[in-house]
């Protein structure tokens, strides 16, 4: 996808962080913009910021979990624009846990939102995509859906598996012959709300790992939006997004499963 002008994009997660960002680059690039989230008021705000730069942005209110609504998400898309040209399954949270202390339902909700999520979107869509001839998917991983972080399992887990069926899309519209780009997107440490919005299992204390987060991200959500947007018109498989993500993704490349070793050394020297 070469060029966004009238094109109709849409983006899961739209009321923050890269969302947000997502939303407003994509808007001075001429893009027609179906935003949603769970909150219509955040969602509504960002579809009135998009307006203010002429584009044309519609706010919905839509819960990533639940596969019904997300299918009459998209056949209302689809009524309301004509066509579905770029879906971003961006809708995310994060979870901080130990496999020891997981709690079940911490693990049911953050599977529902960062997985299952993402699956609905891209079903549901992809007919559409499929159907405008000029298409594009983006699915947002993680750093962590490159390698494996203790404490992390849980989230790793729901990004590993969002890009495998990232990765595996992209070469089903090859084989097909469909004229549909895949990304899987894969952010570091972005400065958005997210960590504040996590969850945290044991005695963590859940304020003191987002004031952490705060302080080691480097990367802005204006800054993501500009280098996913590139790499959806570059069709590149995998984006990368800050220079912690381009770390993470070579760990396993020079150091195979060793890269484990240097995680486990890291951690322990900063509960110590």
């Amino acid at each position: 996808m070469q060029n966004f002008e009238g094109k109709t994009a849409v983006i899961t997660g739209a009321g923050a962080g890269i969302g947000r960002a997502l939303a407003l680059e994509l808007a001075r690039h001429g893009a027609r913009l179906a935003l949603s989230g769970r909150s219509i008021d955040t969602v509504a705000e960002t579809a009135a910021l998009c307006e203010k730069q002429g584009a044309q942005a519609r706010a919905y209110q839509v819960d990533v979990t639940d596969r019904a609504a997300v299918y009459r998400h998209a056949d209302q898309v689809v009524a309301d624009f004509d066509r579905v040209n770029l879906v971003v399954n961006n809708a995310g949270v994060s979870l901080t846990a130990d496999i020891e202390e997981l709690d079940w339902a911490d693990l049911e909700w953050i599977v529902g939102i960062n997985f299952w999520g993402v699956m609905h979107g891209t079903k549901a869509f992809l007919p559409a995509v499929i159907a405008s001839g000029d298409g594009h998917i983006a699915n947002v991983s993680s750093m962590f859906g490159l390698a494996a972080c203790p404490s992390q399992g849980a989230y790793s887990a729901t990004k590993f598996a969002t890009r495998a069926v990232t990765d595996a899309l992209r070469q089903e519209m090859r084989i097909a012959g469909h004229r549909v780009g895949v990304s899987s997107v894969h952010p570091g440490m972005i400065k958005t709300g997210i960590a504040w919005k996590a969850r945290a299992g044991g005695t963590r204390d859940r304020d003191a790992l987002a004031a952490n987060f705060d302080r080691l991200a480097k990367t802005t959500p204006e800054r993501a939006a500009e280098v996913i947007v590139s790499g959806i018109r570059k069709n590149k498989a995998k984006i990368l997004v800050g220079a912690d993500a381009h770390v993470i993704d070579w760990l396993p490349r020079i150091f195979g499963s060793g890269y484990q070793l240097l995680l486990t050394a890291q951690m322990r020297k900063e509960v110590s």
